[in-house]
């Protein structure tokens, strides 16, 4: 049982001259202190430390263990399940350790912990590199990186995690480490995928690339051709060129620009196309499957910054919105699964709900499955299946589409799953998540957190 009745009155005694924020129930701010990406989740920490340096990120996970409080790690707050909050206990909040410095001649970015993946893409873009992430650029740069990291430069670039050089940590005992290849290098090897298992990374470093502009952007198929298009799709992008990135998806046509008016809400089957290099080649890469297609309703793949194409989905998930995620790593899409995407997802329930099969092969596969903790070195794609809504009214209906599209796919699934697209869902499926890596993760978990402090996550449990 806690030892703290008021954590927040508490760790304004014991650290006085604590130079973030300590907010706590009943202070000024605290909900908004409070807030997730995905407004499911509403959960009241006791404490939330809003803290401006490693050195405060550790008295805090110091003062958690101290005093038996649960303790929970939030960076840009975008996990789905919630897992950057938690009721009652202390809440990390990495906000305020934003910090971006770019070394252009060793092409390499070092990166705080509260940053987001905008202001790192900006922050390279400056100098026409860039680092593999996700397709949302609020979305906090920690979380993502630690679950792997999926994206738009995945077949050409790698992983997220491919692409991380070290990182600075701390670690449930308060200590602070450094972990690359050359230094606790089993850390390094259990952070790239093992989530936020092993403690909290206050910053990291990446390998660059040279990207500048890209060509980028939709190309839209009636909802009835999906069966053609992902027929298509599942062959021809396996063998497409590593440089062409491009994920299918099911969605809404958003309602405003650069839309058609005539095609806003309209529901649609898509790829999302990126590719890393000029507007000829591309088009010639993309040109197989779009010749053995109808006619498009808009092809809008065009040259733009990265960082435009990073951001284009940021005014369609702004946060609050109401979410509702399920994820699986694929091998094959067999003709049952084709038509069982074409029925769910011309079936969605709301706008915003959507479907995303992104590809992880290419450079992903250049990697052994047991060189990182990510475990799907083999898999082709990983799907999601996200219900959206901004009202709570709704909350209900985005989650029976969305289990049941995951149960009827599943069957067709590789077993595991994106852990950074999970909800809560058991220590079975996390440890299908890891498969044959999940002992050896278990065992570097015993190392560095034996009393399990960092478990509000993708849990892996110590070994005994």
């Amino acid at each position: 049982m806690s030892t703290v009745m008021t954590p927040a009155a508490t760790a304004r005694r014991e650290f006085s001259r604590f130079s973030g924020r300590l907010v706590g129930p009943g202070d000024a701010g605290y909900d908004e202190a409070r807030k997730v990406y995905n407004a499911m989740i509403d959960r009241r920490p006791g404490l939330v430390a809003q803290c401006t340096s490693a050195d405060e990120v550790a008295q805090m996970v110091s003062f958690a263990r101290a005093h038996g409080l649960p303790l929970a790690v939030r960076g840009g707050g975008h996990n789905g399940a919630g897992l950057g909050t938690c009721d009652e206990g202390v809440v990390i909040d990495l906000s305020p350790m934003r910090d971006v410095q770019v070394d252009p001649q060793a092409r390499t970015v070092r990166v705080d912990g509260g940053a987001t993946w905008g202001e790192v893409d900006q922050a390279t873009g400056e100098h026409g590199l860039a680092t593999p992430s996700g397709i949302i650029s609020t979305t906090g740069v920690g979380g993502l990186t630690l679950g792997g990291g999926l994206g738009h430069l995945t077949r050409k670039f790698g992983l997220t995690i491919d692409n991380l050089l070290e990182a600075d940590v701390v670690l449930a005992s308060g200590e602070r480490v450094r972990a690359s290849a050359d230094e606790h290098p089993d850390l390094f090897w259990a952070i790239r995928g093992g989530g936020g298992n092993f403690g909290v990374v206050t910053s990291f470093v990446f390998r660059l690339h040279e990207v500048g502009t890209v060509v980028a952007g939709p190309t839209l198929w009636s909802i009835d051709d999906a069966e053609q298009v992902l027929s298509v799709y599942r062959e021809f992008l396996p063998a497409a060129p590593r440089e062409l990135n491009g994920f299918f998806a099911f969605l809404s046509v958003p309602p405003g620009p650069p839309f058609p008016e005539e095609l806003h809400l309209r529901k649609v089957c898509a790829v999302v196309w990126c590719y890393v290099g000029g507007e000829e080649d591309a088009a010639a890469a993309m040109a197989p499957m779009l010749d053995a297609l109808p006619e498009p309703l808009l092809h809008g793949a065009a040259p733009m910054p990265h960082a435009a194409l990073q951001s284009a989905f940021d005014g369609v998930y702004p946060a609050g919105q109401q979410w509702y995620w399920r994820a699986d790593f694929v091998n094959e899409i067999p003709d049952e699964a084709v038509a069982a995407h074409a029925r769910f997802g011309a079936a969605m329930p709301t706008w915003q709900s959507t479907m995303h099969l992104y590809p992880i092969d290419g450079a992903v596969h250049d990697v052994a499955s047991d060189d990182t903790a990510w475990s799907y070195r083999d898999a082709q794609w990983g799907s999601v299946f996200a219900g959206v809504d901004p009202s709570a009214d709704n909350a209900g209906a985005i989650k029976d589409w969305t289990v049941d599209y995951f149960d009827a796919l599943h069957p067709h699934s590789a077993g595991g799953a994106y852990v950074n697209m999970m909800m809560d869902e058991g220590q079975e499926r996390v440890r299908a998540s890891y498969r044959d890596n999940y002992d050896r993760l278990a065992r570097i978990k015993a190392t560095y957190d034996p009393d399990n402090v960092f478990r509000i996550n993708q849990n892996i449990q110590p070994s005994a």
